[in-house]
């Protein structure tokens, strides 16, 4: 059974290594996301990452609300974002001032803040991500090659695949995105 943001940091706490992977593993996708939504190029993301992780580092023991661990994170990454981009406009000295605005139009990426529907999609594609990865493992092989196959296959396909007959996959199709649905809804109540 997966532990809880609150149980995990709680192992952090404690100093439990494989607790803290587990975090780092369980969040890095949407903390890196930020900072290249708002821009960054890869370099500059890790960046943000790596402050993030060590800002947490720092605080572990501060956090009052470890439940709300995700929206933490989720802020720190926007605030360290923006510290970057203020950082790199700050550096731009008189002298190349107009060759850098050109550069900036040129590429012009996004520098607003993400809407917040993004970030609630986002934050929705990792919490599916999440409950995915905490089903067994018949049940998440399956449902990656229901749903995550940029060509769909078919039944008789992912049959084959699973090693299991065709009429199976539908019923236990419908038992995973149940377990899924359990998941999801816990996650919700946490």
């Amino acid at each position: 059974m997966e532990l809880s943001d609150k149980e995990l940091l709680a192992a952090c706490r404690r100093g439990e290594e494989t607790a803290w992977e587990e975090l780092v593993h369980r969040y890095q996708r949407l903390i890196f996301t930020i900072p290249r939504r708002a821009g960054l190029d890869e370099d500059q993301a890790a960046d943000v990452f790596q402050e993030v992780f060590a800002t947490l580092l720092r605080k572990l023991n501060d956090i009052d609300e470890p439940e709300r661990l995700h929206a933490w994170l989720v802020t720190t990454a926007r605030r360290t974002t923006w510290r970057v981009i203020s950082k790199a406009q700050d550096s731009i000295s008189a002298d190349n001032y107009s060759e850098a605005l050109e550069e900036k139009l040129a590429a012009m990426p996004d520098n607003a803040a993400l809407a917040d529907e993004l970030l609630l999609g986002l934050e929705e594609q990792h919490r599916v991500r999440h409950a995915l990865t905490s089903l067994d493992q018949r049940c998440q092989k399956l449902l990656k090659l229901l749903f995550y196959e940029t060509e769909p296959l078919s039944y008789a396909e992912i049959a084959a695949l699973l090693g299991t007959s065709e009429g199976s996959i539908g019923p236990t199709r419908a038992r995973c995105l149940e377990k899924m649905l359990r998941l999801l809804e816990s996650d919700l109540d946490n």
